[in-house]
Formats: structure tokens, sequence, C-alpha cells
């Protein structure tokens, strides 16, 4: 007897890969638009005056904050490229398996750009510990709310199906 709660869908595996796949541009069209934005506010940092005042700790939290904004830009951007390149190929399922990595890789990326511009901000405003200890804590949030949380449903769900 199967759970009356289980989600299941009758369709082929080119409906599922399709339906997959525009799942996965929705998630990168919300994420795209965030990690633009935050990698062009990081590219004007340097022009400002104030930049020339940071402490050698800070320009190196700033350098890691770029770089790892800029990859996850690249990272985020790669299925659409992926997609182009391979467009009428019949190799969807290839993009779409691809893309779930290339989002899980752009996400931690991301986490360390948004950590690393808070605890930057925090740093130049208040210190280096009380930057750190925030940055720390919004690295712990991000953990539990996008790994340990689905994570846990994950195994809450094979759970139920096993028993």
């Amino acid at each position: 007897m199967s759970d009356p709660h289980a989600y299941e869908r009758d369709e082929s595996e080119a409906q599922r890969i399709d339906r997959n796949f525009n799942e996965q541009l929705q998630e990168l069209r919300i994420v795209q638009a965030g990690v633009q934005i935050l990698f062009a506010f990081l590219l004007t940092i340097p022009f400002q005056q104030r930049f020339s005042q940071l402490t050698g700790l800070q320009r190196t939290i700033y350098v890691i904050t770029l770089l790892s904004v800029a990859v996850a830009t690249l990272v985020f951007m790669a299925p659409v490229a992926m997609h182009r390149m391979l467009f009428r190929e019949g190799l969807k399922d290839y993009v779409v398996r691809h893309t779930d990595h290339l989002i899980g890789t752009g996400l931690c990326l991301l986490v360390v750009g948004i950590v690393g511009g808070v605890v930057l901000v925090l740093d130049v405003l208040l210190s280096h510990s009380t930057a750190f200890w925030i940055g720390g804590g919004l690295a712990v949030l991000a953990t539990a709310l996008w790994v340990a949380l689905p994570l846990s449903q994950r195994r809450r769900r094979r759970r139920s199906d096993a028993g």
C-alpha cells in the first residue's frame, strides 16, 4: 500500500526531464538576479574613496568575496550557455543533470560571497571579532536553511518510504 501523502506524477521520462529543466530555470532566474546585483556592487567598491583605507585583512576579505561572487556568476550562467550550445542535440538529460550540480556549486559560492560582503561591511563599521561572529552565524544559518533542513526532510521521507 502506498503512502497517501506521497506526491507522484504520471509522466514519461522526457516529460520529467522537461519539467525538471523548467524548474531549474526558475531557480536560476531567481538566483541570477541577486548574484549579478551583488557582483555589480562589489565591482564598484574599489572606486570609492574609503577603499584605500581598508586594512590588509579587509582587502583579503574583499578579494575572496569578489572572486567567489564572480565564479558564482559564471557558474549560474553556465547552464544557459550549456543549453544554448546543446540545443536540439537531444542532450537535455545531460543539461538537467549537470545544471543540478552547477546550482549546488553556485549556491556554495554565493554563501561565501554573502557572508564575505557582510563581514567586510561589519568589519569596517564595528570590529573584527563582531564581524566574524556575525559572519559565522550567517554561514550557520545558510547551512541550516539550505542544507540541513532539506536533508532532514529527505531522510524523513526515505524512512517513511522504507517503513
